[in-house]
């Protein structure tokens, strides 16, 4: 194709002439254009990166939000094992441990070192590594959490046998067979002595019986006194049960069991008789409490209805002659 020429008019000349353009003119249109092209380029390039996303800018946001995916489906089964557990750490403070009489495990030692969560709107300035560290960190202090509650339980478990074995030590039945409720003779407080006919604090409870009647250890234990005291209790026995309790068996026609023997709840440690200081043959039994003697009739809760409890509440109560 050839190249068209261009041409102007000559108003001094008044003649069409050639339009000759200078290297400087056409290097300057050159320049302009160059630049015009650039900087709609660089407008283009900026528009297109600020509402176009990259192959790779695409790859990290899908990244990104699999990660925060993960994480909320992460933490959502750290939240529910948290509240699982701390259930179980409230009855485990706020029940078992009453019932048991033990001090409530603190925060500080069921929790160890908190975590803080994620906000999960903040993934996009977090690196990976350190989500993963917060993940461990709640998975951690779970652990602690379970681990101490478990030793808790442990604790527990002995404690339910340490109660076992208390309950079974405690006095908790009558000293002679009463099912009647007819041989209970003289109740625990201030009673008439037999001897010098003034009132005077009685210390037990006298069950009166034929001469030879059984009488049994009211709760497991370790006989602590088998003799005779002469002007007292005449052949006594004293069972040490721990948990600070101690029994007292009077006046005794003879003894079965030694210092030193373990018994069980409902074992004969001897016979009724009328030895010491006595008007007649009888037992009469105590319960001792970090030394200091109280009323018996509350410990024969393994023996007694209500019905029949209200009933020897009352027998006892009444205020007659002691048989010592």
């Amino acid at each position: 194709m050839r190249k068209v020429k261009k041409y102007f008019y000559n108003t001094d000349t008044h003649k069409f002439e050639k339009l000759v353009v200078s290297w400087r003119t056409r290097l300057f249109r050159a320049l302009r254009f160059v630049s015009a092209s650039l900087v709609t380029a660089i407008i283009i390039s900026a528009i297109a990166f600020r509402f176009v996303d990259s192959p790779k800018e695409k790859r990290m946001k899908g990244d990104v939000n699999n990660l925060r995916d993960q994480y909320e489906q992460l933490q959502g089964e750290i939240d529910k094992l948290d509240k699982s557990l701390a259930e179980l750490e409230n009855r485990d403070n706020s029940i078992y441990r009453t019932v048991f009489e033990a001090a409530p495990l603190p925060d500080s030692v069921r929790y160890g070192k908190r975590y803080s969560k994620i906000d999960p709107q903040a993934f996009a300035y977090i690196n990976p590594e350190e989500m993963m560290d917060h993940i461990k960190d709640g998975i951690g202090e779970l652990k602690n959490r379970m681990t101490v509650q478990r030793q808790s339980y442990d604790t527990l478990q002995d404690m339910v046998k340490s109660k076992e074995k208390m309950l079974m030590s405690i006095p908790a039945i009558q000293p002679i067979s009463n099912k009647s409720l007819d041989h209970i003779a003289s109740g625990f407080g201030y009673r008439i002595d037999p001897i010098y006919k003034t009132p005077k604090m009685h210390t037990g409870l006298d069950f009166a019986a034929a001469i030879g009647t059984p009488i049994y250890a009211t709760g497991n234990g370790v006989i602590e006194d088998a003799s005779y005291d002469a002007g007292g209790y005449g052949n006594h026995v004293i069972i040490d049960h721990g948990y600070g309790y101690e029994t007292l068996y009077g006046h005794m026609f003879k003894i079965k069991v030694h210092v030193g023997q373990q018994v069980k709840r409902g074992e004969v440690i001897g016979w009724i008789g009328s030895t010491g200081k006595s008007t007649g043959p009888h037992c009469h039994y105590e319960v001792i409490k970090n030394g200091d003697k109280i009323d018996p009739i509350h410990f024969f809760f393994n023996d007694l209805t209500a019905a029949e409890y209200d009933r020897v509440v009352h027998i006892s109560t009444a205020s007659n002659q002691s048989f010592d």
